[in-house]
């Protein structure tokens, strides 16, 4: 299992300001390790955002996205406060995932 996902999630006026640090290796299948081999893929294929039960992203990543990637993103406000969770979910090419949250605060 990989680490957790660093979110923050902030109300800013009509919109939540969501910036995530995910933790993966993101490995593309065409490096090479010190003995030669083919270090074997290995990357997120699709992301997930959430608020109150309702997709606000949807991505799908692949191969040449960078290791431990940063993703920032907004949407509306509507129907969301400060306390409420934005959960962020990753499916990688191993079937490995990862779900973490966070809570609305007020932006400072």
């Amino acid at each position: 299992m990989s680490d957790p996902m660093r979110i923050r999630a902030q109300l800013m006026g009509d919109k939540v300001d969501v910036r995530v640090l995910v933790a993966h290796e993101m490995e593309t299948g065409l490096r090479k390790d010190a003995d030669g081999k083919i270090v074997p893929a290995n990357y997120i294929q699709s992301v997930t955002a959430t608020c109150n039960g309702k997709t606000v992203l949807s991505a799908q990543w692949g191969p040449a996205v960078s290791k431990n990637p940063t993703l920032a993103f907004k949407f509306a406000a509507a129907g969301a406060k400060i306390g409420d969770k934005v959960i962020v979910s990753w499916v990688d090419n191993k079937g490995d995932k990862r779900s973490d949250e966070a809570a609305i605060t007020a932006a400072s």
